[in-house]
């Protein structure tokens, strides 16, 4: 669905979109005391609609905080991403999945400077980010994490937490030389760290080397030390990848909890039971190209998503537990499902379904 320009109003810049008016809120008269949790609920609550119109690919959202046009990256004549329109909606948790080679980390890669596309436009906060270094991208309030986890392993836990911090007047080596010119921002960015690592349970492994830490808790580490920038917008690369499960829920918490303290996720993740019990709104890409927007259960529904994902056995109703049953025994005898993206996503769906019916 290609996305329809709109002529923009006067005193707008092309692109932006208008800002609806917020509710009226009484915030002066919130007692201090409470003053936290009532943001948390005025995020976790809010329930407006988040696309300004129709979901469908590339739609408008209501309140975008990234937006993106015609994005290509190309590998020896294979499109990786070719993405017309796409925006991710403000303080909300949005999931990008899709199969395997669909393009969602190299679109990550893209966003963040991490890599450079063939054309496009993205802009965040409505500042452009094309050229931009991926540092930079991070100082403007827009870090990720990687996949397979990028900690510093011959570096403590807390010198991995403090690599992340904005502002270190000890960087530039003119300053290095004199303690009294970068102690005290030393300081403050030791108890900035030494709270996060209490928050994500970390505090104990504190001078412990990055290397001896689980591949769960390492996960944690990395979240911990994205959060070192106050960014506005984290992006997370699977973060369940690897993780054991009694890691797994305490990873959700904190995920739901960057929400609650008014931040934006946007996170790439298979696990289709974790998609639908956090996400506000699902991405879904296929051979490079959003394919399908929508609040997770109806996104599920999506013709284009059952296509995506499972190949030759599309004219299977995914909408009934039939079936389901009748895809799972179809499975069980193909040998090429496992190619047509059957055994990443069936088996989880079945079991949601077959939980619900």
């Amino acid at each position: 669905m290609s996305h329809q320009a709109q002529s923009p109003q006067p005193g707008r810049r092309p692109g932006a979109h208008a800002a609806e008016p917020a509710p009226e809120t009484a915030v002066e008269s919130v007692p201090s005391s409470h003053e936290e949790s009532w943001a948390a609920n005025k995020y976790m609550t809010d329930d407006r609609p988040i696309a300004a119109d129709t979901a469908a690919p590339g739609c408008r959202k209501r309140d975008p905080i990234l937006i993106a046009s015609n994005v290509t990256r190309t590998y020896g004549g294979i499109n990786a991403v070719d993405v017309e329109h796409v925006e991710i909606p403000r303080n909300k948790i949005t999931a990008l999945i899709g199969p395997n080679g669909a393009g969602k980390t190299t679109l990550f890669n893209l966003l963040t400077g991490f890599d450079t596309p063939q054309s496009g436009e993205w802009r965040f906060e409505d500042r452009d980010l094309a050229g931009v270094s991926a540092y930079k991208v991070a100082r403007l309030g827009m870090v990720r994490t990687f996949q397979l986890t990028k900690v510093m392993g011959k570096l403590t836990v807390l010198e991995n937490m403090r690599l992340g911090a904005n502002e270190q007047p000890g960087e530039a080596l003119r300053r290095a030389l004199f303690r009294p010119l970068w102690k005290k921002r030393e300081n403050e960015i030791t108890e900035q760290a030494d709270a996060l690592l209490a928050k994500f349970k970390l505090d104990t492994k504190r001078s412990d080397y990055a290397a001896s830490l689980s591949g769960g808790q390492r996960k944690l580490l990395e979240m911990a030390r994205a959060l070192m920038v106050n960014p506005k917008l984290v992006m997370l690369d699977e973060p369940m990848a690897g993780v054991n499960p009694a890691l797994t829920q305490s990873l959700l918490d904190h995920i739901k909890n960057l929400k609650a303290e008014g931040m934006t996720v946007l996170f790439v993740e298979h696990d289709m039971h974790m998609v639908r019990h956090i996400a506000d709104w699902v991405i879904v890409m296929a051979e490079g190209k959003v394919v399908a927007e929508g609040p997770p259960g109806e996104v599920m529904k999506d013709q284009a998503v059952i296509d995506a994902y499972l190949g030759a056995h599309h004219d299977v109703d995914l909408g009934d537990s039939e079936g389901f049953e009748k895809l799972e025994a179809v499975l069980e005898k193909d040998p090429e499902s496992d190619i047509q993206g059957g055994e990443s996503l069936a088996p989880v769906i079945i079991e949601e379904r077959k939980d619900t019916a």
